[in-house]
C-alpha cells in the first residue's frame, strides 16, 4: 500500500474506532434514558397501548392489532400481518418514557398505511439487506483468501462482498428518515392529543432522541467501514 493510501486507512481505522465507541455509548445512552424516564408517570394514567390504539384509530388503523411481545425494548410494527408489538417493559407501562415509544411504533404503522416513501425503499431491501448482513464479511474472508491463489478471482470476489456490505449501509441509510420521521409522528400525535403535560411530552421526546442516536452511530460505522474496505482493496489495485 502506497504511503498516501496507508495513512487514509490508518485515520479511516480510528474513526471506525471512535464511531464503535459512540455506537456502544448510544446503546447505553438509549437504555438509561428510558430506565430514567421510565418512573416519570404521566398523569392521565394512560396506558402505552392505549396510546397507541389511540393514534392507530385517528388515522383509521382499526385493523391494527397491538400484542404484546417479550423482552425489553423489542418493540416494532410489523408490516406484513398488520401488527404493533409493545414489549414488556411498555404494552400496559404509564411512563412517559413508554407512551414514547409505543407512540412511535404507531408512527411507522402510520407511514406503512401512507405508503411513505422511505420505509418501502426500506421494506424492499429486507431480504437482500439480510442475506448481505450474513454473507458479506465472510465473502471478503474468502476473497481475501482466494487473492493468495488467483488475484483476479479473488479482487472480484472481494469487490462482491463489498458490494454486499454496501447494501447493508444503504438500508442503514434509508433508515435514519425513516426513525426520524416515526418519532416526528408521534411528537405531533402527543402533542396534538392535549393529553399529557408539557414534562412528560419532554421526557418521550428525550427517549426518541436517544434511540435517534443509535441509528445515527450505526449508519456512521457502517459508513466508515464501507470507505475502509474501498481504500484498502481498490486504492492499490487502481495503481
Amino acid at each position: 500500500m502506497n504511503p498516501d493510501l496507508f495513512r487514509l486507512d490508518y485515520i479511516l481505522y480510528i474513526l471506525c474506532f471512535l464511531s464503535i465507541l459512540l455506537s456502544l455509548y448510544a446503546q447505553i445512552k438509549v437504555t438509561s434514558t428510558f430506565r430514567k424516564y421510565s418512573s416519570v408517570y404521566t398523569r392521565n394514567g394512560k396506558t402505552a397501548r392505549e396510546v397507541a390504539r389511540m393514534i392507530l384509530d385517528r388515522n383509521g388503523l382499526y385493523g391494527v392489532r397491538i400484542e404484546r411481545v417479550y423482552g425489553n425494548l423489542t418493540d416494532h410494527y410489523d408490516p406484513r400481518s398488520g401488527t404493533l408489538r409493545l414489549s414488556d417493559s411498555v404494552y400496559d407501562s404509564t411512563s412517559a418514557a413508554a407512551v414514547g415509544v409505543a407512540a412511535h411504533e404507531a408512527g411507522h404503522a402510520v407511514q406503512h398505511a401512507t405508503k411513505y416513501f422511505p420505509l418501502v425503499i426500506r421494506t424492499r431491501l429486507v431480504p437482500i439487506t439480510g442475506f448481505a448482513s450474513r454473507f458479506s464479511w465472510l465473502v471478503i474472508m474468502v476473497g481475501i483468501l482466494l487473492m493468495m491463489l488467483d488475484g483476479i478471482i479473488g479482487y472480484y470476489t472481494v469487490l462482491f462482498g463489498i458490494g454486499l456490505f454496501a447494501v447493508v449501509t444503504l438500508f442503514q441509510l434509508v433508515t435514519l428518515p425513516v426513525e426520524f420521521n416515526a418519532s416526528r409522528r408521534a411528537m405531533a400525535a402527543l402533542e396534538g392529543s392535549g393529553s399529557f403535560e408539557r414534562d412528560e411530552l419532554s421526557a418521550s421526546r428525550r427517549v426518541l432522541t436517544a434511540a435517534a442516536l443509535t441509528y445515527v452511530a450505526a449508519l456512521l460505522v457502517s459508513l466508515l467501514q464501507l470507505l475502509r474496505l474501498v481504500v484498502r482493496f481498490t486504492g492499490n489495485r487502481r495503481r
